[in-house]
């Protein structure tokens, strides 16, 4: 009963979502100041560990396992709680075990934490972060997960509206939206940096910085063309669309920056590409290719002018993941609404521009709108009650010495430090328009 094809397909796409995490964390790593790298880097990687054993105990059960009345359309139930009933069964539909998606949709748990972190560089102690990353998962990611992809409300709100069903192919709400709206409450929660808008706080390492956006760039082929859940015709249509979109975007930003600064800038490109890539993940099976050029183009544009309304607006969103992946999914998803095509595989639903009427656009909003509304307060909460608990938020102190010297006793780069400061930390963490726009920030 196994179509090996379909089942290999789904295990490379599980491994490519795998390295997209440490990817983010060279992305994310590359664009904070040089004394927080391994913090930001380690943030990555904590959320690897506990959103990985929480999805396997539980996390799998309450997305994908039926829920009980009219609670199943918010959270699922407990009937494959530690994957124990799964591990012989087999999709009959798509031929591959149950097993293997739940292992490739661990890996989209783990990134849609870990990419909520950059919002929060260089101002955050890692402990909370670590009390705060589970806790978000259970609270938020499982629930939202389940509302798209399980049998929760996004899921069948064409059955009680009469609305045609929401289209999130790979994730733009449940992990962009989802990451994006929660990285905002928890940037209010934390507030500013020291420093924030009185002075350049610039990328330590444009080469992380491309180095992380080209393995996430060569992961998102297995969470986009994964998503199809077979080497078939949608997975060939979500891989050229994903290229498409993705070089249309950094186009774009580029363009952008040389008609505001006069320049093109190795972080915009990076940029650019992860706002391409964003956008074209909820639609990446539903557009034409020529769909998918102008779903990146007009992500890189938007997204290149959403990155300064924080200096607007006064909120400290670190390395951009509110103007990128909360802004890019919005983009994403309602632009589905006027470019989704019936033409292809799987006859989907047409958008305003191909023949459909302003169900899809609608539909679309009300999924967009449930996220952000939900994502933002619950996320507010957790915050707010693990600030209150255990404190969120580093010292003065050490937010001036930098969080890798003081929280991990380890530098990222020792030449030029004092002799034996190297030493001792190993040894002791052994057993827009004409305006200027402020610099692009890193940590």
């Amino acid at each position: 009963m196994i179509d090996t094809g379909n089942t290999a397909w789904l295990l490379m796409s599980a491994a490519l979502v795998m390295l997209m995490t440490p990817g983010l964390a060279f992305f994310y790593g590359g664009m904070s100041r040089a004394k927080s790298v391994l913090n930001m880097m380690l943030m990555s990687f904590g959320s690897i560990a506990v959103v990985s054993v929480l999805w396997v105990v539980v996390g799998h059960s309450l997305t994908y396992a039926p829920g009980h009345g009219p609670l199943g359309l918010f959270i699922g139930g407990f009937d494959q709680i530690g994957l124990s009933s799964i591990i012989t069964e087999v999709d009959e539909e798509g031929g591959y075990p149950l097993l293997v998606d739940a292992g490739f949709q661990m890996m989209f748990a783990v990134i849609t934490v870990a990419l909520i972190s950059g919002a929060i560089a260089d101002r955050a102690k890692f402990g909370a972060w670590l009390l705060f990353a589970p806790v978000w998962a259970l609270l938020v990611y499982f629930p939202v997960a389940h509302w798209v992809w399980g049998e929760g409300w996004i899921a069948r709100l064409h059955e009680f509206t009469g609305l045609p069903e929401v289209i999130d192919f790979a994730g733009g709400t449940a992990v962009h939206i989802n990451g994006g709206a929660a990285a905002l409450a928890l940037v209010i929660v934390l507030g500013r940096r020291k420093g924030f808008g009185s002075g350049a706080m610039r990328p330590h390492n444009l080469p992380f910085v491309l180095l992380g956006a080209a393995l996430l760039w060569f992961g998102w082929f297995g969470f986009n063309g994964g998503s199809a859940y077979g080497a078939n015709e949608e997975a060939a249509l979500a891989l050229v669309n994903t290229q498409a979109a993705t070089a249309a975007a950094t186009a774009s930003w580029m363009l952008v920056e040389r008609l505001r600064n006069g320049k093109v800038s190795a972080l915009g490109f990076a940029s650019g590409a992860i706002a391409g890539l964003v956008a074209i993940t909820p639609a990446a099976a539903d557009v034409t290719p020529v769909g998918s050029i102008v779903v990146g183009a007009l992500s890189g544009a938007v997204c290149a002018y959403a990155i300064s309304w924080k200096f607007k607006f006064k909120y400290d969103d670190a390395l951009d993941v509110v103007g990128i992946h909360l802004v890019g999914g919005i983009v994403g998803c309602l632009a589905l609404g006027f470019l989704a095509s019936s033409a292809v595989p799987g006859e989907g639903t047409a958008g305003l521009l191909h023949g459909g009427g302003i169900g899809l656009l609608l539909a679309q909003a009300v999924s967009v709108l449930g996220v952000i509304a939900y994502s933002f307060v619950v996320t507010w909460i957790i915050a707010k009650v693990v600030d209150l608990g255990i404190g969120f938020r580093i010292a003065e102190e050490v937010e001036t010495n930098g969080l890798d010297h003081e929280l991990h006793a380890e530098s990222a780069y020792t030449l030029g430090e004092p002799a034996g400061l190297g030493e001792e930390a190993v040894s002791s963490s052994a057993p827009p328009g004409g305006e200027t726009v402020p610099p692009r920030s890193g940590a």
